[in-house]
């Protein structure tokens, strides 16, 4: 314990040793990182900057001075020793986090899948708030013909914010009397867009 403690002083002192014999501070990497300032109290050039200056009578007490040639920086500095062979730099301060993320929509619209069925096209649309689904509309249904009033009866059952989409939550939804496909069209278009959605 006491060879450590002895091992570790001497390095301590040799390393300032070297620090200080190293060169004048103009050199050091420290002192090539820091920016360039004026001097606290500039002297007058018609001042002998060798002769203190005269005391501030509304302060009483003398004004301090720089002493020539002395490397002057904007706050003061901590000097540690270092092992010899380690660099000493000097980082800029980090800019401050913010913690807020962006805000993210309120409401998102989600389309499933297109799905084809003998009578025609079926695709689906829902609105999703948070982790609801607040509305379904079908964009395309099977037209024409018988197909018109099936789909009409598809569309009353489950499109819209008060539809069985929206009470239900899912694409669990009762298939429709006499439009089978047309209904498992939906459901299947409607599973695509909530598996998006969530």
């Amino acid at each position: 314990m006491r060879r450590a403690l002895l091992a570790i002083t001497g390095l301590a002192a040799s390393t300032t040793a070297l620090v200080v014999f190293k060169g004048s501070p103009g050199t050091t990497q420290v002192a090539q990182n820091l920016p360039s300032a004026q001097p606290v109290n500039p002297t007058p050039q018609d001042v002998d900057p060798s002769v203190d200056p005269p005391a501030d009578p509304a302060a009483g007490a003398p004004t301090p001075s720089v002493a020539p040639g002395a490397p002057s920086s904007p706050k003061p500095s901590k000097s540690a020793a270092r092992p010899s062979g380690t660099r000493t730099t000097t980082k800029a301060p980090a800019a401050p986090r913010t913690t807020t993320k962006a805000a993210q929509p309120t409401t998102r619209r989600v389309t499933g899948p297109g799905v084809d069925n003998e009578y025609g096209y079926v695709q689906v649309q829902i609105v999703v708030s948070g982790n609801r689904i607040v509305d379904a509309v079908a964009l395309s249904l099977p037209s024409g013909g018988e197909s018109d009033i099936h789909s009409g009866d598809v569309s009353g059952r489950y499109d819209g914010t008060g539809g069985e989409v929206v009470q239900k939550q899912s694409a669990n939804v009762n298939t429709v009397s006499g439009a089978t496909e047309t209904s498992n069209s939906y459901k299947q278009s409607l599973r695509g867009a909530i598996e998006q959605a969530f």
